[in-house]
């Protein structure tokens, strides 16, 4: 009697690229929504003619802009999942742009990284004092913060620069020394330049790929990639180590935390120092944007990196975004008048979508919003040539008022977050 062996037959391996595209999870997803908004984009800027859409100089504003809010959300990221709110982001990013202009004149562009980190870092370790040891309210503790370092700064203006032979005065800071070094990719993005010959072709989608890789690779700072790198390294600090572990742990459950002994109080304060630190830092960046500081130079921004961290649903992948898109949204404003109405038919198409997708899934109410506001957007672009100024320049906290309307539905904070915690009242 014969036995038959079975045999098992094993899927041929993919590689990275192939597993991207048509592998199974969130990488997938992730994937080929980036590759349908390319396409939207790309559609968008022949039918409008508009080409700064995704033209080279557009995407590397965006990334210069984008950096400052993602510092200022990977901030909120750590002091938020340790249990603490940080509304007082743009406060610490003040202080930084100060520190910035103050070391940045006397020892050039790596003293403005210290000193802007150091001052965030001590506007960080201001609202650890009143939150965590005085049980301060988070949000006032943070509002507190915002109105003092717009203080403070120009109290130091007063002190320091006035009549000060290097220059400056009340409102700004003698010019950094020395700029920070930048980079280009050899071929592609300088001497031969591959991708602006191809850019300037403004074929459908292949020379908006080209832009979008250019911008992100011509004259770029090496810090600029470093506070990229940022991103993956805070996934892997805050969910791949025990340290992060029992940092979020103080953000979700801080009793039963300290009854498994981790140190809550040390933790909290590690966390929001380093949230100080990191706004600071974002601060450091517009400052390199002007090679000088500026009192109100952060115009708000502390509070877009806070909303980019909530888009974002508390995630580094997620803030990385919010911060790419309203740096695209501020970048697009900066560049072109006439490119922002563009946006509107972006939205009229996306909005299209949405109704279609409501609809299918029987929730008609929405779908109705949905179209109706659609049709408002393409009745806008249609009739609408250039906004008016001040339209435009606001149009970056009209984008971050849309998309947290549209993404509050499905976001889940840490759940002890806000909360103030004495040992042994939990």
């Amino acid at each position: 009697m014969s036995t038959a062996v079975p045999t098992t037959t094993t899927a041929p391996s993919r590689g990275p690229v192939t597993e991207l595209f048509l592998g199974g999870g969130r990488g997938r997803r992730i994937t080929w929504i980036l590759v349908g908004l390319l396409l939207l984009v790309s559609a968008v800027r022949v039918i409008s003619g508009q080409q700064a859409l995704t033209s080279s100089s557009t995407m590397a504003a965006t990334l210069l802009l984008a950096v400052p809010l993602l510092l200022a959300a990977l901030g909120g990221l750590f002091a938020e999942r340790a249990g603490v709110v940080n509304i007082g982001l743009d406060g610490m990013m003040i202080l930084g742009t100060w520190g910035a202009g103050f070391a940045g004149y006397q020892w050039g562009w790596q003293g403005a990284v210290v000193g802007g980190i150091v001052m965030g870092a001590l506007g960080g370790l201001l609202h650890a004092v009143a939150t965590v040891t005085f049980g301060v309210d988070h949000v006032i503790s943070g509002v507190a913060i915002n109105i003092l370092a717009a203080g403070v700064v120009r109290f130091l203006s007063e002190s320091i620069y006035v009549d000060n032979p290097a220059g400056g005065g009340v409102t700004q800071s003698p010019a950094m020394s020395s700029r920070p070094p930048t980079f280009s990719l050899p071929v592609l993005s300088s001497g031969p330049d591959l991708l602006g010959k191809l850019e300037d072709q403004h074929w459908f989608l292949v020379s908006d790929l080209a832009g979008v890789l250019r911008g992100v690779s011509n004259g770029v700072g090496v810090l600029t990639v470093l506070a990229v790198l940022m991103v993956p390294a805070a996934y892997l600090l805050l969910w791949r180590t025990p340290f992060g572990l029992r940092l979020r742990s103080c953000g979700e459950n801080p009793a039963a935390a300290d009854s498994l002994g981790v140190p809550v109080y040390r933790l909290k304060y590690i966390a929001v120092v380093i949230s100080g630190g990191l706004a600071g830092l974002g601060g450091v960046f517009l400052v390199f944007i002007a090679n000088i500081y500026r009192e109100g130079q952060t115009n708000g921004r502390g509070f877009i990196g806070l909303a980019a961290l909530i888009f974002g649903n508390w995630r580094p992948g997620g803030l990385a975004a919010g911060a790419g898109l309203f740096g695209f949204a501020d970048a697009l404003q900066l560049r072109s008048r006439t490119g922002v109405v563009a946006l509107l038919l972006l939205v009229a198409i996306l909005l299209l979508a949405v109704a279609v997708v409501q609809g299918a899934r029987g929730k008609y109410t929405q779908a109705i919003t949905a179209a109706a506001f659609s049709a408002a957007s393409l009745v806008g672009y249609i009739t609408i040539e250039e906004l008016p100024e001040g339209i435009v320049s606001f149009t970056p906290h009209l984008t971050t008022l849309l998309v947290l309307s549209l993404a509050s539905q499905r976001l889940r904070m840490p759940k002890a977050d806000g909360l103030v915690y004495r040992r042994g009242e939990h």
